[in-house]
This record gives structure tokens, sequence and C-alpha cells, in this order.
């Protein structure tokens, strides 16, 4: 039993809101119907709500500066004074205004246009606009951050009120307030060196730590007893020049203001336990469910006068946790550890849904498995209360707990016996194409006679608010199946029509029967179940709903066949059947954490692979399979690559390769650092890849082209994640660029992602262009003799 109480904490808490008001209100915004000072208005009654939640679950502080209207990393950018120059900001700018420009693009436009004013940056008056700030993902999560643009001659200073003021709105609420702050070595890890001057980003931290100090003093001065730093790069393999930096920084930061909880989430320690142990801080968080292994190590390191707060609640998923073995992990720590004793998540709860409140439609013994955001806060309470003795066995919370244990551990919907024969049973070789790509790409160019550089999109057009309504109307019973199919049958044929007149070469049916790229095809797999608001923040005011991966997997009948089929009817060129990858819909998923996660994706994998042997059945010559998340599934230790790569691609070709060599198979990727995972890549056989490259001006594409990757790839020309239009010429360096790194002739020509969140005369308008620069540079090359 803990000596004195344990108290509770959160590392943050979902900023979208139960019903998603904040991405609501953001959009809103963005299209002019309310202003800046309303748009605040959401943002601070939403703070309100979530610091009351808090609260009412009994923990010692509540947790300020994870809010963000947009993204936290962003927050930091402008907070540190760093914002990127190109965007030649006018002084009067207001801070939200290029807070969205950073984040979303600048169009471009004459001079005087409409809407030029204090927002106009210098580059739009040249009429080049400007891209949006990279984007990639937070760490190995679905989560995508803006990432900061640094120089050599990058200066940093204090140049944002936003926290301190939300800080004040917290204390004059009543509440004890503990600050967060994203790091200064996380900060310029996760940064990128721009400009034409050579430098080492960690040669700015000299720069950087005095700003972090008078950030600190500036809490300390507003009556801040705590303040959370995240640095969660110490759960990476980092050169050593950074790994030596910790300490000088946290002496140096130790001097400034309220006692620091350094806090580390996502991945082990490993050879920095014993650094993050001794640091000069007043507390470190640890999170015990990727590495509960390493607990004990760190209580007999960390010296007792020093907080632990032990990340016991899984920050990242929804199942309910085991009470009995989060004290079995708990009660040898508190016993060794002679300090201040808190419990927390493993990390933010960014990552999960607000609340269960309101899921009325999910039957209560899978309901009963389940803890969102909310939900977790009160487990805090009861483990913290069981430790120290203020509940005991008898409490009807645990017993609660332990009877929904119980319940999935037994039932009997968790296990197929035919999935688990199937995946005993599969054949020697089930994994491998018959004809390596050079035999295979042969056969495709006769069979599908597509022209030098072709152009396609990477699967989905705009979901227009007929097509919401449709659907909605369907799922509520106000629309029957015949004028369901009937409106979506007339939404994919507009689709055809657009992109016929547009000259695109290769099709797509549009996805308009589609809610959400993974959920679509869970609600068709068996061992999914789904949520009414589980919504998570991906990027901005995109959020996604992730199925529940509770049960053995499998396809009771074929998903997208019909839909593909209708399609191509409609054209003569060739038309992508568009699936979901099994990876991703694992990444994508809550997946169910009683047995391996290869076990789970080699599930998924045979149930697309029956998909993609039914539409080859069905004459469809191009399947695409997209993997967006197979980055972001990496581990993030080195050490742990190659087995997960080992099943990721294996379970790519297994729903992959069972087709014959003239269906020509393609795969789609996000954002990410590829370069180190290149093999790996190219291990997954994919006839042609294509991968977002446009924000980072096809440097992406580089590793691609030093590796000599060996099949057809399409680097993105446009970023679609921004509502900015870029013209001809800008895509025309973009893929003479591309050009100099792919031969031209395994080269395609394609937008950054799926245009699902865009609205179809800014889509005309960017595809129209793309297309216009595909045939410029097939000119080039056909005038060449290529």
């Amino acid at each position: 039993m803990a000596a004195t109480p344990v108290l509770t904490h959160t590392l943050g808490f979902p900023r979208m809101g139960a019903q998603r008001e904040l991405k609501f209100a953001l959009e809103r915004h963005w299209r002019g119907e309310i202003d800046a000072a309303a748009l605040e208005a959401v943002g601070a009654e939403l703070r309100t709500r979530h610091w009351q939640a808090q609260r009412d679950a009994g923990l010692a502080f509540v947790t300020v500066g994870d809010f963000a209207f947009y993204d936290h990393v962003a927050n930091h950018i402008q907070l540190l004074g760093c914002e990127s120059a190109r965007f030649g900001f006018a002084p009067d700018t207001p801070e939200l205004a290029r807070y969205f420009a950073m984040a979303r693009g600048v169009q471009a436009q004459a001079h005087g246009a409409p809407g030029c004013g204090a927002g106009c940056t210098h580059a739009a008056h040249e009429g080049a606009g400007q891209s949006a700030l990279e984007m990639t993902k937070w760490f190995d999560t679905n989560y995508h951050y803006l990432v900061p643009e640094l120089h050599a001659g990058t200066a940093f200073s204090l140049a944002s009120e936003r926290l301190f003021g939300e800080v004040a709105q917290a204390q004059a609420l009543g509440h004890r307030v503990k600050a967060v702050l994203v790091g200064p070595l996380t900060f310029l890890w996760l940064s990128k060196e721009k400009g034409d001057t050579p430098f080492d980003r960690l040669a700015l931290l000299d720069r950087l730590l005095p700003v972090y100090a008078q950030i600190l003093a500036r809490l300390k001065a507003q009556g801040v007893e705590w303040v959370q730093i995240d640095e969660p790069i110490l759960g990476l393999d980092l050169p050593a020049a950074w790994s030596q930096a910790f300490e000088p920084a946290y002496w140096q930061l130790g001097k400034a203001g309220p006692q620091v909880l350094l806090a580390t989430y996502f991945s082990p320690l490993e050879d920095h336990l014993r650094l993050a142990c001794q640091l000069p801080v007043a507390g470190l968080h640890v999170d015990a469910v990727r590495a509960p292994h390493e607990l004990t190590g760190v209580a007999d390191w960390l010296p007792g006068y020093k907080v632990l707060s032990v990340g016991v609640v899984d920050g990242r998923n929804i199942w309910r946790t085991d009470p009995d073995a989060a004290l079995a992990l708990l009660r040898p720590v508190a016993d060794k550890h002679q300090g201040p004793l808190w419990i927390a998540p493993s990390c933010s709860l960014l990552h999960v849904p607000v609340s269960l409140a309101g899921e009325d439609a999910l039957d209560a013994e899978l309901r009963s498995w389940l803890t969102f955001a909310t939900e977790k806060l009160g487990e805090l309470g009861l483990l913290a209360a069981l430790l120290d003795g203020r509940a005991g066995d008898g409490d009807p919370r645990l017993a609660d707990a332990r009877a929904a244990a119980a319940s999935r551990r037994a039932s009997a919907r968790v296990h197929r016996p035919e999935v688990t024969r199937r995946l005993a049973g599969a054949p020697e070789g089930a994994d491998r194409r018959r004809a390596p790509f050079p035999a295979r790409q042969a056969v495709q160019r006769t069979r599908l006679r597509l022209p030098l550089l072709p152009t396609t999109t990477i699967g989905s057009f705009p979901q227009t608010p007929a097509i919401r309504a449709a659907r909605a109307a369907h799922r509520r019973g106000a629309l029957d199946d015949a004028e369901y199919q009937a409106r979506m049958r007339a939404e994919i044929a507009h689709a055809v029509r657009t992109q016929e007149a547009l000259g695109l070469d290769v099709l797509v049916h549009g996805e308009a029967e589609r809610n959400d790229m993974v959920e679509y095809f869970g609600e068709q797999l068996d061992g999914f179940a789904f949520t009414q608001n589980g919504w998570v923040q991906s990027y901005g005011s995109r959020c996604v709903k992730p199925p529940v991966l509770y049960g053995d997997v499998a396809r009771p009948r074929p998903m997208t066949v019909d839909w593909t089929v209708y399609a191509q009817s409609l054209t003569p060129r060739p038309m992508k059947g568009m699936l979901t990858g099994p990876v991703t819909i694992l990444q994508w998923s809550f997946v169910r954490d009683d047995q391996p996660r290869s076990r789970t994706c080699e599930q998924i994998a045979w149930a697309i692979r029956d998909e993609v042997a039914d539409l080859e059945r069905a004459g469809i010559g191009i399947v695409q399979i997209d993997e967006p998340a197979i980055r972001e599934g990496l581990p993030l230790r080195r050490a742990h690559w190659k087995p997960y790569l080992d099943w990721a691609t294996r379970a790519f070709r297994i729903a992959a390769c069972g087709v014959g060599d003239a269906t020509q198979i393609h795969t789609h990727m996000c954002y990410s650092e590829f370069n180190d995972i290149l093999p790996g890549i190219a291990a997954m056989d994919a006839d042609v890849i294509t991968i977002e490259t446009s924000r980072s001006g096809m440097e992406l594409l580089q590793g691609f082209g030093t590796f000599k990757y060996p099949n057809e790839i399409g680097p993105g020309v446009y970023d679609i994640h921004s509502p900015r239009v870029p013209g001809v010429d800008e895509m025309l360096r973009l893929l003479r660029r591309a050009a100099e790194v792919v031969p031209p002739g395994n080269l395609w020509v394609n937008p950054d992602c799926g245009l699902k969140t865009r609205a179809w005369p800014e889509t005309e308008a960017a595809l129209r262009n793309m297309v216009q620069a595909a045939g410029a540079l097939r000119a080039e090359h056909a005038g060449a003799g290529t």
C-alpha cells in the first residue's frame, strides 16, 4: 500500500468535443461564416467542459496547454516565435490567421483581389501562393502534426500569449493547473532543416532554451506549481549528441520556475532509462502500457524524492483496464519507490474518443469492455483508491471491472474456429506473385495501353452535402436501399464523366458510398463493431471514427465489387478497384489486445485477398490496396523494425498476390519518412506505389531514387489537405524533379492523397492543372525521344 495518497492526472484530453464541436466551428470559420471571436468562444467552452470532467474525476490537476485549434506543435511554433519566414506575414496579420495560413496554405491571387488585405502574404501578391507546412505522423500514431521549418539563422522569442491566457482561464474557474509543453529537444527533433546553408538543428538549442526559461518563469508567476514537459524522443534511438544534450538543457530549465514533470510515452526508454531517471527534474512519467517491464528499473534508478508518474491506463486504445493486472503492476512499484506516486494514462488521451455516453447502439456486453477518455479518468480514481487504501475488495466499481474482464475473456463471439483453420492451412507461396515485376509490367502494359506518365487520382472524390445527407437518411431508415443505391450510382456517374472530361487516364469510382476508408470495410467484415460518436482527431478538423476490432476477422460477402463494376461499365478507360489494406485497417482500428497484432493483421489480409480475387474475376484490371499506415506502424526502436516489417509486408502480399500477372496492383502511402524502410516497401512488390510528396517539394522521393526502387511510382504533385489550387507551372516543376529521380517510363502523375475532403470546384481546377502539367512533361520527353 502506498504510504501517501496516490495522485491522478492526465497528460492531455481530446480537443474536438464529444459531438465534434470544434471541427464544425473550424470549418464554419474557414468558410467565413463565423469570425475569430466566435471560434475562440467555442474553444473556451470546450476547455471549460473538459477541465470540469477532469475535476469531477478527482484528478489532482487540470491539464492546460493540450488544446489546439489545429495542432499542438503548430501552437509551439507561434509560442516560440519561429513561424516560417516564407509566408511573409504582414506585421498586423492576426495570430490566428497566421496559424491557419501555415496549416492550410495560402492561395495565389493578384494584388488587390477580393480578400487581399492584412492577412494577405507578400508571396500571394507575387501570384505564387504558399503551400502549407509539411505534415507527418506524430510518432507511431495516426495523428498528424505540422512540421516546424528551421533555418541556420532561426531566432526564437516568446511570441504568443495563448498558453498564459488558457492558464488564467482555468485558474479563474477555480482549477489547480498543470501546464504542458512539448520539450525543447523533442521540438527540435520533430522540426525540419530548411535553407541553403547546411546546419544541425541541435545547434539551435542554445537559442531555444532561454525562451523555454521565459515560458516557465511566466507560468511560475501565474502560480502554476507543475509543468509537464513532454520528451517522447527519449523512447527513440538518438545520436549521442542529442542524448548528451538533455542533462545540461534541464539544468538550465530547472532554475526557471515551477516543478517539472518530464513525460515520456509510446516506447520503452531502454538505453535512456538511467538518463531519464537522473535528469534534474522533479518527476518522471513513464508509459507502463508500452513498457511494463521497465517499471522495476525506473523504481530502482529514480531518486526517492522525485515523483514517479506511472501511465497504467492505455491512452491509445479503448479497452477497459483489467484492475487486477494493473494493481499487480503498480503494487511492487508503490512498495519500492519511497517518493510520491502518481498514476495517469500512458499518454495524452488525444488518441481516444471523449465519452461512452450516448453509445446506446453498442450491445451491453461489448460496451462493458470499453472505456473512452472520460471513463479512463474514472479508472484512475479507482486504481488510486485501491493502491492507497481508500477502497478495498468490496468496492462495487472493482466488482464491475472484474466482471467485464472475465466476460471478454470468455466470450464466444471473439474466437472463430474457421478463421484459425484457414490461417493454419495457408498454402506455401500464398504471399508471392507468380512472375517477377518486369514480366508483370510487360503484360500489364499490353493489357492497359496507358500513355507515358499516366494520370490518375488516389481514390476518393468530394463527399458533398448531398452524399452525406443521403447516407445519413439511409442509416436512419428514411431512404430505402433502392433509392440510396440510385443516388450513389448518380454520384459515381458524375465522378466518371468528370474524370473523362478532365482527361485522366486511369479512373476511380469516387467512393461516394463510403463513410471512411477503414470504417466502410469494417462494417462489412466479421469481428468489428462501431460506435456512434467515437471520433478521434487525425489532423486539423479531420476526424476519424475507428472501428472496434474485437474478434476474429472474416469476409462474409463481397464489399466493393458491384460499385466498381458499375463504374467500369460507364467508361472504356481502366477503372481501379479501391480497397484498404490489412495493415491500415489494423492501425486505424482500436485493435484487440488479447493476441499478437501480427495474427490479427493476417486475418484481415485473407479477407481482403478474397475481395481482390472477386474484383479480378469481375474484369477489373487494376486494384489499389491502400497502405497509408504501414510506416506509422513501425516500432519506434530500430531493433524491433525487422519483425514488424516481416509480418506487415507479408500481410500486404497475402492480400495482393492471389491475382494473375496482368492484374496491376497499386498501393498508396501517406506522409512519412520512407528512406529507412525502402527495402520493406520494395518487399511489398506492388506494381505501382503512390506517395505524398508535394509539401516536401519531392524531397521524400529522393530516397526512392537512391535506392533504385524497381517498380512504378506516383509521387503526389499537389497537396489535397489544403484548399489551395497550385498552378500548372508549379506542378510541372515538381514533375520535372520527379523525372530526374524516377525513369519517366515508371512515373505516374497523381495528387498527394484522396479528394474526399475537398470541394468539386477546387478539385476540378487542380486536376485540370495536373493533367496539363503531365501533358507538358509528356511532350518534353517525346521531343527528347524518351
